[in-house]
C-alpha cells in the first residue's frame, strides 16, 4: 500500500530514541521530510544524520527539552522554517517516574502535567497555522495502555495521560471541519529504553530480575511477548497518512492484547 507519504513534512518529538524513534524512522522510509527532537543536541544531530543516511530522506535533528513551556513553539517554528510548512505533527516525549499519592510532591504532579499534557496543548496549538495551511493535515499524540487499564506504581502517568486523551477526542471534533485528522496511539509494554529501566525498577522492588520481570509482564499479552517499536511505528505512519485519511477520534491500542476491555 502506497501511504502517500513522500515529500509530506513531520515533526516528531522525543525521538531520539525508542517509540519517537520509531516512529520517525518509518515516515523517514516512506519518504517524509522529518524533524526530530530531543534534549541533547550533540545526540540528536548524530541521530538525525544516521537517519538521514539510511533512509535517503532530509531528516534534521532540533535540540529541546519539550516540557518546557517557551521549547514546543520553537521546535514547531524551526520545523516549518526548515521544510516550508508542516502536514504531520507526532506529540511524543518519555514518561513520568513511578510513584504512588504518597511518594509524589507537588513539584512531581506538575512536572507531570507538563511533560504527559501541556507539551501536547503547546506543540498543537503552536502548529495549527501550519496544519491549516496543508492538504494532509494530521496530529498524533501518544499515549498509552494505562488510559484504560492502569498500571500498578505509575500513578502520574495513569491520570495526566487521561487529560490528552481527551484533548485528542476533542480536538477531533472541533476541527474535524477544517481538515485536521487528531488520533493516539495507546501502546502497551514495548521493548524500548523506558520498558527497560521500569523492568529494571520492578526487579529492584522484587527482589528479582530484569529477565523475570520482563517475563512476568510478556505473560499478560495473548501473544506472549512485548512488542517492538516497529510495531508501534508501523501503525503510526498509517495513522498519520493520508492512506487513513478517513480515520480520526480514534484512540488506538497497540498493545498484544494486553488491555482486556472490549471497548
Amino acid at each position: 500500500m502506497d501511504l502517500k507519504l513522500k515529500d509530506k513534512r513531520a515533526l516528531v518529538t522525543g525521538s531520539s530514541r525508542g517509540l519517537g524513534y520509531a516512529a520517525a524512522l518509518a515516515l523517514a522510509k516512506e519518504g517524509c521530510k522529518v524533524a526530530i527532537n530531543g534534549r541533547d543536541e550533540e545526540k540528536i544531530k548524530a541521530v538525525a544524520e544516521k537517519m538521514s543516511k539510511e533512509t535517503g530522506a532530509q531528516v534534521i535533528g532540533l535540540a529541546g527539552d519539550v516540557s518546557l513551556a517557551d521549547v514546543p513553539e520553537k521546535l514547531i517554528q524551526q520545523t516549518a522554517e526548515a521544510f516550508g510548512g508542516l502536514d504531520i505533527l507526532i506529540t511524543n516525549a518519555g514518561g513520568p517516574p513511578p510513584g504512588s499519592i504518597d511518594s509524589l510532591d507537588e513539584a512531581a504532579w506538575q512536572k507531570g502535567v507538563d511533560l504527559g499534557l501541556m507539551l501536547h496543548v503547546r506543540l498543537i496549538k503552536a502548529a495549527l497555522p501550519y496544519l491549516r495551511n496543508s492538504e494532509a493535515a494530521s496530529v498524533l499524540t501518544v499515549t498509552s495502555i494505562s488510559v484504560k487499564q492502569p498500571i500498578a506504581n505509575l500513578l502520574l502517568s495513569n491520570s495526566v495521560r487521561m487529560a490528552t486523551i481527551g484533548l485528542t477526542k476533542s480536538l477531533s471534533l472541533e476541527l474535524g471541519n477544517e481538515g485536521i485528522r487528531f488520533n493516539s496511539i495507546l501502546p502497551g509494554w514495548t521493548e524500548t529504553e523506558r520498558v527497560t529501566e521500569l523492568m529494571t525498577a520492578r526487579a529492584t522492588a522484587n527482589k528479582s530480575s530484569v529477565e523475570e520481570e520482563t517475563k512476568k509482564q510478556s505473560a499478560q499479552s495473548p501473544l506472549g511477548r512485548l512488542g517492538q517499536p516497529e510495531e508501534f511505528a508501523n501503525a503510526a505512519a498509517f495513522l498519520v497518512s493520508p492512506a487513513a485519511s478517513y480515520i480520526t477520534g480514534v484512540m488506538l491500542g497497540v498493545d498484544g492484547g494486553m488491555y482486556k476491555g472490549t471497548l
